[in-house]
């Protein structure tokens, strides 16, 4: 899928060595979830965090000792894009831009008169330090509460462009925006409205999404529709659970949106039904669980798992390599051929010993 297609164009805005907008790959996303007073515990989940593949790595800043912890983790990974958390307290965005953070992450309404938001635009400006505006549906300014009666996302919208043009007061247009609400279609549709009124690249995410499944169909639900409708330059699938598993669901909704050139292995297996005649089910685990341990491979592969002859070889035909279930066996197919029949218990060694000889 060519995704700058049907992409929004929008401006293009530098954090660190990434480049987020227009023509450029949709940036992975997460937050520390550490206390930022700890500056080891911080720099340990920062490794884990680059090791599950983040671009961008956000971190609360909630007083001034933790403008250390910004300063160490640049220190320890100096070309890891790293972004202030900043709330009510506009010198700590000032101090963390003299520390080398790549992105500040403010909402300008909640950081009192126009001379401390001109502050932080002067300590970012000259360094190419962009502001990130955040809105949530959670912290929405009580003059539009007010307007609209609860936190629409007429409301939302009207508070991202509002906080904008308090930066573009000063001259400063080196802004991304992001509007979270905690429903899936209150989030999509606040996004919308700002992608038709302004040309920021656009973060996104659900925010408060909960944990689990829920949490995951929320989530992608909502980024689904809008990376489809060519909305999106830098995702954070939000959670209640360790950040890495952020990185690891976004990047699996990049992949399954094909919005990403990352070399990964796609399973494809059926539901199963009466005409299944091997254990199909422990059979598809088993393969995506040795899957998941082959690293730095050279190419991307389509691997179809099919429970029987009826539609199996029809669908296995579109992979690379896959198998259709007969009576305790299969038939090994490769590209559309079929090569040989295999024993149900040969199933998983036999393919992954295809599948390696196709990604290395």
């Amino acid at each position: 899928m060519d995704y700058n297609a049907i992409r929004r164009k929008t401006k293009v805005v530098k954090v660190g060595n990434i480049s987020i907008g227009y023509g450029h790959p949709i940036a992975v996303q997460s937050m520390l979830n550490t206390d930022s007073h700890d500056i080891n515990k911080c720099i340990e989940q920062t490794r884990r965090l680059i090791d599950s593949g983040c671009d961008i790595v956000r971190v609360a800043v909630p007083d001034m000792s933790c403008v250390k912890t910004i300063a160490s983790i640049k220190e320890k990974y100096p070309d890891l894009p790293i972004v202030a958390d900043i709330h009510f307290d506009y010198r700590l965005a000032v101090e963390c831009a003299s520390a080398g953070v790549d992105k500040i992450r403010i909402n300008p309404g909640n950081i009192g008169e126009e001379s401390n938001v001109k502050a932080v635009v002067d300590a970012c400006k000259p360094r190419n330090i962009p502001i990130r505006i955040g809105v949530n549906s959670g912290s929405l300014e009580k003059h539009l509460l007010e307007k609209f009666g609860s936190p629409t996302p007429e409301a939302l919208a009207e508070s991202a462009l509002y906080n904008a043009s308090l930066l573009e007061k000063f001259d400063y247009t080196d802004i991304v925006i992001s509007i979270k609400s905690s429903s899936a279609t209150g989030t999509f549709s606040a996004n919308k409205i700002v992608a038709e009124r302004c040309n920021y690249p656009l973060h996104i995410g659900v925010t408060e999404s909960g944990c689990g499944d829920d949490a995951l169909i929320k989530s992608s639900s909502a980024l689904g529709a809008l990376l489809l409708n060519g909305i999106g330059d830098t995702v954070r699938i939000s959670l209640t659970d360790a950040p890495e598993k952020e990185v690891i669901a976004a990047k699996k909704l990049l992949i399954a949106l094909g919005l990403t050139d990352e070399k990964h292995i796609e399973v494809v297996s059926c539901p199963t039904c009466g005409r299944t005649q091997i254990d199909l089910v422990p059979i598809v685990n088993e393969l995506k669980k040795r899957i998941a341990d082959l690293k730095d491979i050279k190419r991307s592969l389509k691997v179809a798992a099919m429970g029987c002859v009826v539609n199996g070889p029809g669908e296995a035909r579109e992979a690379d390599i896959g198998f259709a279930g007969g009576k305790n066996s299969a038939v090994l197919i490769r590209n559309g051929e079929i090569i040989r029949k295999i024993e149900e218990k040969e199933i998983v060694d036999t393919l992954m010993e295809e599948i390696q000889k196709l990604v290395y």
